[in-house]
């Protein structure tokens, strides 16, 4: 069972969420924030939450600010931000701040609950055209070093970037899974990352962009 709190402030939107959310047998909806501060006051008192679905604009404490604070506070509490903006700055800060996905509220309901599943199941979760925009507002700017990685490797990561399991990757490679899952690690001690949302970050970061060009 997934325990989830929903961040937002506009309560027609938290309405059609837990209409949602409740029409779902492995969801279990445990409480609903207006602000910041609510969001905070939920985790403190409710049973433990597994994911919250945090909107970016809401009072005492946005989105960015609440995902930063809990992440410092309760490092096992996923992060799903679903919001109306598309701004790059606002997707970067949202990753650096902790958050393992990022939806936009035009999504359809079966996207959302993927999004949602997947978190849960301690994967991230960026739509293409989400990872594009990041992408492509990094193109023509100063990259980070990227620790001699190698071609292979650079291909591994965006493959991962675009939510591409063992299996798929090793498909659209032409290389085994077991090759994959070796690329995998030595990508995780080359970038000194703990997991597949720091992978992420450092792809979206240092402009890892041309996806799907192999």
């Amino acid at each position: 069972m997934i325990n989830i709190i929903i961040a937002d402030d506009h309560r027609l939107v938290v309405d059609g969420l837990k209409l949602m959310l409740h029409s779902q047998p492995d969801i279990h909806l445990i409480g609903e924030a207006y602000s910041g501060d609510d969001v905070l006051r939920l985790v403190k008192k409710a049973e433990k939450a597994d994911l919250i679905i945090m909107d970016i604009n809401m009072p005492n404490g946005d989105g960015i600010q609440t995902t930063r604070y809990l992440k410092e506070h309760h490092p096992d509490i996923k992060i799903l931000v679903l919001t109306m903006y598309k701004k790059p700055e606002f997707i970067r800060n949202l990753l650096k701040s902790g958050a393992s996905g990022y939806v936009l509220k035009n999504t359809e309901q079966s996207t959302l609950m993927n999004a949602i599943r997947s978190i849960a199941g301690g994967e991230t979760f960026f739509t293409p055209d989400i990872s594009r925009t990041v992408m492509e507002s990094l193109v023509g700017h100063t990259r980070q070093r990227t620790f001699e990685l190698t071609q292979r490797e650079k291909d591994v990561l965006r493959l991962i970037v675009e939510e591409c399991t063992t299996p798929e990757i090793a498909e659209r490679l032409y290389i085994s899974t077991h090759t994959v899952e070796t690329h995998r690690k030595n990508l995780l001690s080359k970038l000194n990352v703990r997991n597949t949302v720091g992978l992420v970050k450092y792809a979206l970061e240092n402009g890892i962009h041309e996806v799907g060009r192999f």
